[in-house]
Order: C-alpha cells, then structure tokens, then sequence
C-alpha cells in the first residue's frame, strides 16, 4: 500500500510546492533572528570591510562576491530582494564578538542567523549578517549531547542516532537549532520528553558586549531562563547549547485520511483525545484547500504499531467511521524522522539545500518554500460554533492548510514560569499555512475569525510581523521579566528588530 501523505508532502499538495512533514517547516520554522536598526554612524567604507574580513577565522562574503546571492537567501523566497551589506559565516564565538564590535562601532545593523526561517524575515537584514551555520558540531556523551548553534535538525537526529539517542526538536530538517531552542521547541515527542528547551542544560551565547556567557542554572540564571523561550536574537547571539539525551527506540508513524464530510466531527474528536492521549502519543490535524479539500490526522506512537493502533480506536470511533486511507508503520527512531521531515526517499545529504555554503550539500535537494503564516495557541476546546468557522475558513478558495499540533503530556507539567515559554496550559498550537495569490487576504480573515474562540495566545517561533498585543501573545505573564533581562544584557539595544522584548 503507497503510504499516506507525510506532512511536508501534504503541504505541497495542501499549500506548498515542495515535499512535507508531520511537523515540518510550516510547524517548526524559526531562526535565530536579530537586527539592530540603527543609522550608520558612517558607512563602512571598504578598508573596513577589507579588515573585518581578515580579522575572521570564517568567511566574509560581500557584494559582487560569487558566493554572495547564494549567502544572502533564506528559506523564503519572499525576502529575496534584500541586500545585506554582507555575511559573516562566523568558524567560532570570537568571529561573532568580532563582528558585534564591528557592528556597534559603526553602528549599522546586525542579524544574527541560524537556519534562516524566520517566518518575518528577520533572520536577514541590510546590515551585516552574522552567520553561525559553521559551528555545526554534535557531539553525544554520557546522557547529553553538546550543540553547536548552527546545527540542523536533520544533522542533530542523524548523529545522535549514531549514538542511540535522540533530543526533543522540530521536523524541518533545515531548521537551525538555534532558534528552534531559544523559542520553546515544539516537536513531535514533546508530549514524551517536553519541549527542545526543556531539556537544554545550558547554553554558550555572546551577548552585546562581547562577552562569551554560560548559562545554566547556576551561572547567569536569568539569561538562561529567558533563553528558553524568550525568542531568538533577543538577547545575544547563541553559539553552543548542551542538552540532556533520550535514548531511541523503534517508533510508529501513522496517517489517517477521511472524507471532508467528516471535518466537523474529526475536529471534535481529535481535540478531546489528542491532549489527553498519553505521553508517548503525538499526535496532529491538518485541514487543507489546495485547491481540493482534504482533512488528515496523523501523528507518531512511541511504541509498537499494534499498541498504537489500539490507541488510535477511541478516535476513530469518535469520529464514526473508518479512515478512507491509513497508512502505520512500525520504523527506528532515525527513519521516523526522516519522515516526519519530507525526507523518507532522500539521504541525509540530500535533505539540505544545494550549493556548497556552510549549512548546504553538493546533492542537496530540499527545497525553499515561499509562504505566509500565523498562529494562536489554544488554551480551551472549540466550541461547536468555533468549529464550524474552523471548517468553514478552510474551504474558503485558495491554497491554505490549518494545522493542529497536539500538546498536553511533559509540556504540561512545567509551570508557565519556569522557562520563558509560558503556554503550558494550552492543549494545541494552531498554525494557518498560506501560498499564492490571496494568501494575505485568506490569512488575516481566518485568523481574525478564530480569535473569538481561540484568544490571543501566539506561538513565537509563528513570528507574525502583523500581530498586535505581540508580547502578551508571544509571551503571556513573562513578557516584564523577560524585558528586565533584556535591559541587563543589551541595554544599547544592539539587538533590534520590529517585535524585539
């Protein structure tokens, strides 16, 4: 039986040209994003470029350089019309206090990048760039692994799983581990083991100074607490991050299709079920118009396929009628991922972007996806109103998905002030996913239309350049402490961008 659609396929085919995920580049998409907009003092002129680039152990890359359109794009091609003055790809944390020195003497902007998703773009700028994909090391030993900043995630699972562990992350396998971490980490085992930074045990950063800071719990604490999930490029550029391991297991994937006609009910079962399911049951619900509408749940069981599919029965019996197509299959840890990340027919090599920039492979095939998206985190069930206007958006003509991600589990059990994530009461995340022409339009209706039933709560790594009342949305109650630490750590406010803390 051909298998069902993972996700990164299902957006292509519900919103995007490219392969998909079960919690892909449109669940997990974030960078470390950073951009001081200042007026240059003085232009730099090109002797000071010239010295910058001398002064680095990695690589400077200007204007007119070959490698320079290459180095200059995100993951979206919707900001490829902007220039940055240059790109550092920084071989160490000295580059990077380098280049903040360089940025604050002559003070144009600086953005500090990662893997480059950032939904608004903020993982580039005008100014200088600075890059950390160099400091991609992983290295796994006794019950942690240690992380550098512009590690991929596609690279974190296949190294770990050298080592028959694994950490909690995204799907997207392009995704930095940088902004993931520093954001909160949604992933499809955060019900089992909590979020990414849940289990960061600390993490090297640089901050506006100059200075290279640990932070754990004992060294620099109020760094390190707004560091798991205060945003990324907020408070400094992070360089290293050491997290607590899980040891892996053979794992199954599912995907359930059923006919639209059933939306209404799926909803309401799934949302009874996912949040309350047990720890090692992830779970997610997309609903797509592209242009057909279509309507999946699927998800990844930490254990059997037989125990797994005794734990989807409740649901399938909520919703009254067997899926139309089922695929569940028992696989490793490894291959789940590669799954779950659009790269099940593809190497790990593969599963990056072409070229030969760091971060990329010779035979990378996966693909930049052009889109526009928001979020809301929802704190309560949809009412049997809130439903409808759910579905009722969803087949609203265009190329959108919504997307559902089950939370409830480990999550659930930290105190919304323990880190700087503060959703911890939420059961779901909500992500509307748009393409094409009219995304904008489908956008703002759809999530104006939800905000009734689902509140104001946001996800920041969906960041949403429209969003208002974005610090109470982002970050709940924590939103003033994590300003306070702001203030300490860059009180030039070296670190800038339209919804910087």
């Amino acid at each position: 039986m051909r298998p069902a659609l993972d996700r990164r396929s299902f957006l292509r085919a519900s919103a995007v040209a490219a392969t998909a995920v079960a919690t892909g580049c449109a669940q997990n998409v974030t960078t470390a994003h950073a951009g001081a907009r200042t007026t240059a003092r003085t232009a730099p002129s090109s002797s000071d470029w010239t010295s910058l680039g001398k002064g680095l152990a990695g690589r400077l890359i200007r204007p007119g350089d070959a490698s320079y359109d290459a180095a200059r794009r995100l993951y979206n091609p919707s900001f490829d019309g902007i220039r940055p003055s240059a790109v550092a790809y920084c071989a160490n944390p000295s580059d990077v206090a380098e280049c903040l020195a360089f940025a604050k003497r002559l003070g144009i902007p600086v953005t500090s990048r990662s893997g480059g998703h950032s939904y608004a773009g903020w993982s580039t700028g005008t100014g200088l760039v600075v890059d950390v994909s160099r400091m991609n090391s992983v290295r796994a030993t006794s019950g942690h692994a240690v992380v550098g900043a512009g590690a991929q995630l596609v690279d974190v699972y296949d190294r770990l799983a050298a080592h028959g562990v694994s950490i909690p992350a995204g799907s997207c396998p392009t995704v930095g581990v940088a902004g993931l971490t520093l954001g909160g980490g949604i992933g499809v085992v955060a019900r089992q083991y909590g979020l990414t930074c849940d289990v960061l045990e600390s993490l090297q950063i640089v901050t506006a100074d100059g200075r290279v800071l640990t932070c754990d719990a004992d060294h620099n604490p109020d760094l390190y607490w707004a560091s798991r999930g205060g945003g990324g490029g907020n408070f400094g550029v992070a360089v290293s991050f050491t997290f607590r391991t899980h040891a892996t297991r053979e794992v199954t994937v599912f995907f359930l299709h059923w006919p639209w006609s059933r939306a209404r009910k799926a909803i309401a079962a799934w949302q009874a079920w996912a949040p309350f399911a047990p720890d090692a049951m992830w779970s997610n619900l997309h609903l797509s118009q592209d242009p057909s509408l279509d309507l999946q749940i699927g998800g990844l069981y930490l254990g059997s396929r037989a125990d797994c599919e005794r734990r989807l029965e409740p649901l399938i019996a909520k919703i009254g009628s067997q899926p139309s197509t089922r695929y569940v299959t028992q696989t490793s840890y490894q291959k789940a991922m590669m799954i779950e990340g659009g790269c099940s027919s593809r190497t790990v090599s593969q599963c990056h972007r072409p070229g030969s920039l760091p971060g990329q492979t010779a035979d990378g095939r996966f693909p930049r996806d052009a889109f526009s998206a928001k979020s809301h985190m929802a704190y309560r069930p949809l009412s049997a109103a809130g439903i409808g206007a759910l579905v009722d958006q969803t087949a609203r003509p265009g190329r959108h998905a919504v997307l559902l991600d089950a939370l409830g589990g480990a999550v659930g059990r930290v105190r919304p002030d323990a880190t700087a994530f503060p959703h911890r009461t939420a059961l779901f995340s909500v992500q509307y996913y748009a393409h094409m022409a009219g995304a904008a339009t489908w956008l703002r209706g759809s999530h104006a239309a939800m905000a009734p039933h689902f509140g104001d709560h946001a996800y920041v790594n969906y960041i949403d350049p429209a969003l208002s009342g974005w610090r109470q949305a982002y970050y709940g109650a924590n939103a003033g402490r994590l300003a306070k630490v702001k203030a300490t750590y860059d009180p030039g406010r070296l670190f800038r961008f339209p919804q910087a803390v």
